[in-house]
């Protein structure tokens, strides 16, 4: 898609693409259907590049200097410089962003991070890369767990 000179559009036009946008996101409801939104919109590399700023500016708001933040994501002092001044000069949209993803990222992390892996070449490892292939006997193994609990709660 050819780029587009903003100061070459009209206030109107531009007021009218921007709406479109903005209107588009607003009514997602969902992180799949914002998913799915943004793989249609964007090239890999557009989402990708919109992704470092996110995180440049997440660094920044973490006191991490220039640096060791051009250093880790192989960006621009440019680029960090132009996330600083949206920061300090913009409409608050990087905070709200980044404080709302870093309770989110948390979430997940803690999700993620309450399964257990298994070493590498193990039986366990093997049932988890190729869950599948141990369909019958995962659900043989659950059904004795769930009837060993229902037995407990009998007893009781």
């Amino acid at each position: 898609m050819s780029r587009v000179n903003p100061r070459a559009l009209d206030s109107n036009s531009k007021m009218k693409y921007l709406d479109l946008l903005w209107t588009s996101i607003a009514q997602l409801e969902t992180r799949e259907e914002t998913k799915h939104f943004f793989k249609d919109l964007l090239s890999e590399s557009e989402a990708i590049m919109l992704a470092r700023r996110i995180e440049v500016a997440k660094r920044l708001i973490e006191g991490e200097s220039y640096g060791k933040i051009a250093i880790d994501l192989k960006v621009g002092t440019d680029t960090i410089s132009r996330v600083q001044q949206w920061l300090t000069s913009g409409y608050g949209g990087y905070e709200k962003a980044v404080a709302g993803f870093s309770k989110k990222l948390d979430q997940r992390l803690n999700k993620y991070s309450k399964t257990k892996k298994e070493p590498p070449y193990t039986f366990g490892w093997i049932k988890q890369k190729y869950p599948l292939h141990f369909l019958i006997f995962n659900l043989l193994s659950n059904n004795k767990n769930d009837n060993g609990n229902q037995k407990r709660k009998r007893k009781r």
